[in-house]
């Protein structure tokens, strides 16, 4: 498995839910640029039409070797290939207030691209500060620990 690219923040913006892995339907230029590693998904997020997963606002550059450079744009939707099942828990998941979809990675995976999407909650400014407390205590209490020893 090899990773390309991933979307640092989301840990630190939004609260994780469920995890899932989907396949993303891509041209041949842009499967060329993934490798490339030219791919930003800091503002990503999957909406659900009419029965199918696209995936939004990821930005992958144009290949810098293709003839026709106009024709590709790098922020198009692009389809999450998913199974019914995990299409229609995650449509039941987003249906409640203030939960989305986000993406958190972009990968190969036996020669494959695949992403990494979670069900997410934005968190509120006091949630940020308190997951940054906790993550503090628990490095001063590994360091205690280890000097014990």
């Amino acid at each position: 498995m090899t990773t390309v690219a991933t979307n640092r923040q989301a840990s630190h913006k939004y609260e994780l839910f469920d995890k899932y892995e989907a396949g993303i339907a891509l041209r041949g230029s842009e499967v060329k640029s993934l490798r490339e590693g030219r791919v930003n998904l800091k503002d990503s997020f999957v909406r659900i039409i009419k029965g199918e997963a696209f995936l939004f606002n990821c930005h992958i550059t144009p290949y810098s070797h293709i003839q026709n450079i106009q024709l590709a744009d790098p922020v198009r939707m692009r389809k999450l290939l998913l199974k019914r099942s995990e299409i229609d828990r995650l449509a039941g998941q987003t249906s409640r207030k203030a939960h989305t979809i986000i993406a958190l990675s972009i990968y190969f995976k036996k020669g494959l691209a695949k992403v990494e999407i979670a069900v997410a909650r934005g968190k509120k400014e006091y949630d940020k500060r308190e997951t940054i407390k906790r993550r503090i205590a628990d490095r001063e209490t590994e360091r205690a620990i280890k000097k014990r020893k």
